[in-house]
């Protein structure tokens, strides 16, 4: 172990020693260059080397998210400026020596740069070569290098105040010692930095100038050589040096324009944490800006003599890219709105995580819940003209009135795994509706009858499961003309919810409800509610007793009555059932003006004798309550009273079966949920005033 140990320690310090010897040795063989003859195959891969060099350090300076972040650029320019002036030197050398020998004796690069990239026309690579330099020089070295000077001068100059800003930040105890010492040495990174870049533009500046003296060095030193040294005539000299001499120059050039451009990318970037991409999106995708400019290329493609395929292609490419972002920057923000609360929860979380877990940290579930995507957001924002939170509001007083207690609630909340336009409505944490909407559309219902069909998106209406269809709400004159009910995505909501919460108001009504009822009545019959609870009936058995009731759709708003009756009848029996059926005879009254209003008559269905006595003995045999009907016969039954109860519905009259007291509160479960509408009585809740008209008797033969 110890063997192994000394060599992983031996190896781990070659790889030391090797980590910082690059930058030495290309100091080294920029020097070698300068002194000893290379061949021309070395020379191309070199070039090629300074040609990769510069495009890596041009990448880094675009993708960089902070100047600070690339703190070596201004040794990284000197090396690369060095390296390209010492090919420069082994080149020239190379040229002067072996051009007379043609086009490739100084190498393939020097080679295709002079023949291929300019045409081998040195007259042309005179001319593109003179307009890199004037580039170069007078437009990005000299800008660079203005920017470089001005951004060192003001960088020196606020360092003190960046110095007491941060000790006054530590004095007051916003910042931590170490947090202290950090900014301190950026502030200090931030000042040598631009210091060095003021330095280090001024070596793009002078390679910049050392290009030309050296091209013009070249072309004199070549003709001297070629006409004098070889006897070649002017014309080819001039040919033969002046293209190698422009070809060097180029890609000497080449690798000189991009690290200045990579210089002046440096020294134009803000201090911000965003690379030069992010920048470009946020600050130039300006909507209006670029639908400014969409119109005015389109405008001028619609003049005559102007070439329409590039201004109208152009111009509608920026308008439909202005589109794009207004449109994305509207998603992101309906986004953003939906999960406002997603940081905030993940930051509960972890400060959750790091505390002992306690009671208060369970959460108990909504009594009421409604749950939107994100796109029906501004339905329940008020800032946004959202209506939605006003209309529940208005079914909760309504409900409120109709049933007699207070209706919790409703808790609105965003749900990113619904669907962007889909709604969930839950009770007691458990989802019982479910709904989907067109935002900016309105729902033609159609209630039974219409004249006429309207075009739309056919669907149905969430609470009632009727036929309707969205329509754009220009279209609402015409749906209801034609005899449909329009509504609009706020009330289809506040519709359902409306729906939901009467048949199941025994779901809200709990212990704590119902002891605010009996508080309120209290403060007006105080000797009525003396010895109810607990002497009379535990506050549970008036629970169950007010539940039961609510669940058969009678409301609970006549307190008095219901608690009179439980005073009188809770000696004699605990049973609940008991309870309820004596409840509903004290309640009759109220029940049937719900059902029929002031009307004198009843209309009612009944059942056969004959099946009357069948269901009492199945209820007798079976020994439980509601168990003991035969499938077969149940089956048949709830078919005739199906019957019966959509011709009382197609008639315009009031749904009602009239029973005995023992099979009401069974049949009254059997077609709570098979047939919603129809209500079932017993003989005893008839008022003495009401009149009795059977139309229909089931099960009659």
């Amino acid at each position: 172990m110890d063997v192994k140990a000394t060599l992983t320690q031996l190896n781990a310090n070659k790889t030391d020693y090797l980590k910082g010897i690059g930058t030495p040795l290309l100091v080294l063989a920029a020097l070698a260059m300068v002194v000893l003859p290379m061949p021309a195959f070395l020379l191309d891969i070199l070039f090629s080397f300074n040609i990769a060099l510069s495009l890596v350090v041009l990448l880094v300076t675009v993708y960089t998210l902070k100047p600070l972040d690339f703190g070596s650029f201004p040794t990284v320019l000197l090396i690369a400026t060095i390296l390209r002036l010492a090919l420069n030197v082994a080149s020239t050398r190379v040229v002067l020596l072996e051009g007379h020998q043609g086009g490739d004796a100084a190498g393939k690069v020097i080679e295709a740069f002079g023949s291929v990239v300019i045409g081998g026309n040195y007259a042309v690579g005179l001319v593109v070569f003179l307009i890199l330099i004037i580039i170069n020089f007078v437009v990005i070295t000299k800008g660079a290098g203005r920017i470089s000077e001005v951004s060192a001068r003001f960088t020196l100059d606020a360092m003190p105040g960046k110095q007491m800003a941060i000790d006054a930040d530590l004095n007051a105890g916003f910042i931590s010692a170490d947090q202290a010492r950090e900014r301190r040495s950026e502030v200090t990174r931030e000042a040598d930095f631009y210091g060095s870049m003021d330095g280090a533009s001024k070596f793009v500046k002078g390679d910049a100038i050392a290009g030309i003296v050296i091209l013009v060095i070249n072309i004199i030193g070549g003709l001297f050589i070629g006409m004098i040294q070889h006897d070649l005539p002017f014309s080819v000299a001039m040919e033969v040096y002046t293209l190698l001499t422009i070809g060097d120059g180029l890609v000497a050039q080449l690798p000189s324009l991009l690290l200045s451009i990579g210089t002046a990318i440096v020294v134009t970037r803000q201090n911000e944490s965003q690379n030069m991409g992010e920048q470009f999106t946020s600050q130039l995708g300006n909507d209006k800006a670029l639908y400014i400019a969409s119109g005015i290329l389109i405008v001028m493609g619609l003049v005559p003599g102007m070439p329409k395929v590039a201004f109208l292609g152009l111009g509608l490419l920026i308008g439909g890219i202005a589109f794009y972002n207004q449109k994305r920057k509207a998603d992101e923000k309906a986004k953003e709105a939906a999960g406002t609360r997603a940081p905030n929860e993940q930051a509960e979380q972890a400060q959750i995580e790091t505390k002992e877990l306690g009671w208060d940290d369970v959460q108990q579930v909504d009594v009421i819940g409604l749950e939107v995507g994100y796109r029906l957001i501004p339905l329940v924002d008020q800032a946004q003209g959202g209506e939605l939170l006003s209309r529940i509001k208005g079914v909760r007083k309504k409900l409120s009135q109709e049933l007699g207690f207070l209706v919790p609630p409703v808790h609105i909340r965003d749900n990113l795994e619904l669907d962007p336009n889909e709604y969930r409505i839950t009770l007691m944490g458990v989802s019982s509706g479910i709904g989907e909407l067109k935002h900016n559309s309105e729902l033609a219902i159609n209630p039974g009858q219409v004249f006429g069909e309207i075009k739309g998106i056919a669907t149905k209406d969430p609470a009632f499961g009727l036929d309707a269809v969205w329509v754009d709400p220009s279209q609402k004159d015409e749906a209801q003309s034609l005899g449909y009910t329009v509504v609009d995505a706020a009330t289809v909501v506040a519709t359902h919810i409306s729906q939901l919460l009467h048949n199941n108001a025994s779901l809200l009504l709990g212990h704590e409800e119902v002891q605010n009822l009996l508080d309120m009545l209290a403060k007006s019959h105080p000797r009525l509610i003396e010895g109810l609870v607990p002497d009379i009936l535990p506050l549970t058995s008036v629970v169950k007793v007010l539940q039961n009731l609510l669940n058969e759709g009678v409301p609970i708003r006549d307190m008095r009555t219901i608690v009179q009756t439980l005073v009188e009848y809770g000696p004699r029996s605990q049973d609940t059932d008991v309870l309820t059926a004596a409840a509903r005879i004290s309640l009759r009254r109220l029940i049937v003006q719900d059902a029929v209003g002031a009307d004198p008559e009843i209309p009612v269905i009944t059942l056969a004798p004959e099946l009357e006595q069948m269901l009492h003995q199945s209820l007798q045999n079976a020994g439980d309550e509601g168990a003991g009907i035969e499938p077969g016969l149940a089956e048949r039954l709830q078919n005739s009273l199906g019957e019966a109860h959509q011709a009382q519905e197609m008639a315009g009259e009031p749904s009602i079966l009239l029973t005995s007291g023992m099979l009401r509160s069974v049949l009254s479960r059997f077609v709570k949920h098979t047939l919603p509408g129809l209500r079932v009585m017993s003989y005893q809740e008839v008022p003495d005033e009401k009149q009795i008209k059977i139309v229909c008797s089931v099960g009659q033969q």
